[in-house]
């Protein structure tokens, strides 16, 4: 950008997260008034009585394809949407593209709602006679009266705001789906051509209306500003544009004067992410390794001003600062003298010789010996000037009159830096021969990902036996070295989430509890009560069928059935799944299998009960709160579901946290899964007992939760309970507590009195009766059944 004597052009500058009004395109309010002038005009056919002789043949289109076949397409196609839909929008939160994704729920909304007026509008003017056939169709249940689908119009609004989608694949997945679905609401008779022609382009003018009235995302300038404040301080800049950002994230910006070039630093009061960020860091790390808070912006200026004086009179190659200003409120600016680097990612391996590698250690000595930390080394703040001297930016992450912890910690990070460029061997060699073998030798324990700096640690993903080869490098040359991690951790990660989920599920139970009398379990009705425990029962003979059938030695019923109900009592001190899991394949191994057989056995029977668990929910999810396929549109459970799955789904990919927690807890069920499953494949008879075993087992604990509900009057369909059912056991899986206990309660307590209709003072004895049938009740046998199949050294 140039500086003009009229001022700077506005714009220009770089984007520092704040939204502001959007760019609105004039083309989305053109396109919005023709769209929304053709529909108008379609209430007006039809009260002319526009109505051609040949209704587009629906009779000739339902005739092509069975109305089950389109109905099980379209729940798929329909299932897909929704999912792409969710990660689209996950995908816009985790990108702060905030406007883009209020665009596309807008759309959506203005489609829902646009047909659904336009489907008003045309009953109304219709007559007693109903609205033609060119627009409705006809079922063999007769003539329909909704002209316009919604769903697909809110799903072409979507579609269609969110056009601009990076990954071409998914826009396409995403429109097949679409396309798909309309196909088979086309085939089945419940719509005609004109109708959905009619319904895509209510789609598309609510995406353009929405487009017009969200606009797109568009930065806020401070070129502007920043420009005049650079000349309170006498510098006129010819130019102005932004260069990234420093070490620690903040925008950058190189202004060019007639003389000399400037580095400016912008730092924002309303940095959200980083404040949190540190909060993080300062709850699960301990003393030291946690960083500084400084959550007001005149902290933050204050210390970057003071790390660079402090580094620059220590004689490290820092640049001068020429200035501080303030180009808008809640804005402050750092100028610097403009030092030309060459940073250590934008170096070649032919560059990083031994004595450039010596260097590196030499400036980071000198810092540290006049206890200056660095606090952020990373590839863009590690680099040289064009004389070659060795230099350090981004300087506002360390710290002044640093503790040993602090320069060691900073030693940690340059020796997995370097590695992840020449290796760890030369790593250690280069700091060895500056700062001495004791020196690198007290750095081992340091050597772990929480003591890393976070862009370092991003680095590190996907390249996690670097640490481990700078440990053994270390060890190999000072093997007295300390080798146990120090530790770091106020709090792992896992034990925050237990945490958490413990007080929700308390809270929840507690709201559910409050004003329910819990006498009423008395008064359960006896026969569902009876049929209750039968399917409970049940319960035992189905997981014992399961596990015969996928364990290829023959294992015998009885005491099979008794292994199942041992491993009721084991659970109630482990975390849900592993205790069964751990019994039941050291009763296979008992039985004569090898210890690798019994493994991958049982896990194979786990990952099939996972594998068939996911379909079944969301079948019964779309049939839920459905009496018919009215229109293939799914039904608000299935997108509430999928909406939940998709959140949690991102979640535990985008946090490394939950990721390896989730990796750790579903890693015993598929280990050596995969040659079991191919031998299996090959036993017909072995596969269906499994298959059905695990299949009946699911049916029976939803009979016994149907039945629960029945026995204190309630009243709820097969498929919601099922729904219910499904879900609480995935969350039941997740929870850390021994049989998901408390966890479990909430969820099926919320899942009937949410999903299923049933009210809380039937559904929380229903709940508790389930509970005892299939958790409390099996301790009892199980732990009799425990010593004695100890006693009969069958486990």
């Amino acid at each position: 950008m140039r500086a003009e004597s009229e001022g700077p052009r506005r714009g220009a500058g770089e984007s520092l997260g704040g939204i502001r009004a959007g760019n609105r395109r004039p083309v989305d309010l053109l396109v919005a008034v023709a769209g929304a002038v053709l529909l108008l005009a379609v209430p007006a056919l039809v009260a002319l009585g526009a109505d051609p002789a040949d209704p587009a043949a629906p009779e000739e289109l339902r005739a092509l394809l069975p109305p089950s076949l389109l109905a099980l397409v379209a729940a798929v196609s329909n299932i897909v949407v929704l999912v792409l839909a969710a990660v689209v929008a996950v995908e816009r939160l985790v990108r702060r593209v905030f406007r883009d994704l209020l665009r596309g729920l807008a759309a959506a909304a203005f489609g829902y709602g646009g047909a659904g007026a336009v489907n008003a509008a045309v009953l109304a003017v219709s007559g007693p006679g109903g609205p033609p056939e060119l627009l409705t169709g006809t079922v063999e249940a007769g003539p329909l009266s909704s002209p316009l689908h919604a769903y697909l119009a809110a799903a072409i609004g979507y579609g269609a705001a969110l056009g601009a989608l990076r990954v071409r694949r998914l826009r396409t997945a995403l429109w097949s789906g679409i396309t798909v679905t309309a196909l088979s609401v086309l085939l089945s008779g419940f719509s005609t051509v004109p109708s959905l022609a009619l319904t895509a382009l209510v789609g598309a003018t609510g995406a353009a209306l929405a487009g017009y009235a969200v606009g797109a995302s568009r930065p806020a300038s401070l070129a502007g500003p920043l420009l005049r404040e650079l000349r309170r301080f006498g510098l006129e800049p010819l130019a102005l544009e932004p260069d990234g950002t420093d070490g620690g994230g903040d925008p950058r910006f190189v202004a060019d004067l007639p003389d000399r070039r400037l580095d400016i630093v912008l730092l924002r009061a309303d940095d959200t992410p980083r404040v949190l960020k540190r909060l993080v860091r300062v709850a699960l790390l301990r003393g030291p390794v946690a960083p500084p808070l400084m959550l007001s912006l005149g902290r933050r200026l204050e210390h970057a001003a003071l790390m660079s004086f402090a580094a620059r009179a220590a004689g490290a190659a820092v640049p001068r600062i020429a200035a501080i200003g303030e180009p808008g409120a809640g804005t402050a600016a750092l100028v610097a003298e403009h030092v030309r680097l060459r940073t250590l990612d934008g170096a070649d391996a032919a560059e990083l010789t031994d004595p450039v590698l010596d260097g590196l250690w030499e400036e980071l000595d000198l810092l540290h010996r006049h206890r200056i930390a660095h606090g952020s080394l990373n590839g863009d703040t590690v680099g040289w000037t064009l004389s070659g001297r060795p230099a350090f930016t981004g300087l506002s992450s360390g710290a002044v009159a640093a503790p040993a912890l602090k320069t060691s910690l900073d030693c940690a990070a340059l020796l997995t830096l370097l590695a992840l460029r020449v290796g760890a061997e030369r790593s250690v060699d280069a700091a060895v021969r500056v700062l001495g073998l004791e020196a690198v030798a007290a750095v081992l324990p340091l050597l772990q990902p929480a003591a890393l700096p976070f862009g370092l640690r991003r680095r590190l993903r996907g390249r996690g036996e670097v640490l481990g080869e700078l440990r053994t490098r270390i060890t190999g040359l000072a093997p007295e070295a300390p080798a146990r991690p120090a530790r770091l951790e106020r709090m792992r990660p896992r034990t925050v989430l237990s945490f958490a989920v413990a007080t929700v599920v308390g809270l929840v139970l507690a709201n559910q509890l409050a004003g329910v009398d819990l006498s009423t379990i008395a008064a359960a009705d006896p026969v569902w009560a009876g049929a209750a425990f039968a399917a409970a029962t049940g319960c035992m003979f189905a997981a014992a069928m399961a596990l015969m059938g996928f364990v290829p030695i023959r294992l015998p019923l009885g005491m099979t059935v008794l292994v199942q109900y041992a491993g009721s009592f084991v659970r109630i001190a482990a975390p849900a799944g592993l205790g069964s899991l751990a019994l039941n394949t050291r009763y296979v191994t008992c039985q004569g299998a090898s210890p690798g057989l019994a493994i991958s056995a049982v896990g194979l029977s786990q990952a099939v009960g996972l594998i068939t668990h996911v379909p079944i929910l969301l079948f019964c999810a779309y049939i839920t709160g459905t009496g018919r396929f009215t229109d293939f549109s799914p039904s608000g459970t299935l997108i509430g579901l999928v909406l939940a799955v998709v959140a949690v789904a991102a979640a535990v990919l985008l946090v490394p946290a939950l990721r390896t927690f989730v990796l750790e807890r579903v890693r015993p069920y598929f280990s050596g899964v995969l040659p079991q499953l191919l031998d299996l494949l090959q036993r017909p008879q072995r596969l269906a007992m499994g298959v059905g075993g695990t299949l009946l087992l699911t049916l029976c604990f939803v009979l016994t939760l149907y039945f629960s509900v029945s026995a204190f009057g309630g009243e709820a369909g097969i498929a919601a309970v099922a729904v219910v059912f499904l879900a609480g056991n995935a969350v039941g899986s997740a929870a850390p507590t021994p049989g998901g206990l408390g966890a479990v309660e909430a969820a099926l307590l919320t899942g009937l009195t949410t999903v299923a209709g049933v009210p809380v003072t039937v559904g929380l004895p229903a709940v508790l009766l389930f509970r005892v049938l299939t958790f409390w009740f099996p301790v009892l046998p199980g732990w009799g059944a425990f010593h004695l199949l100890q006693r009969w050294k069958a486990i």
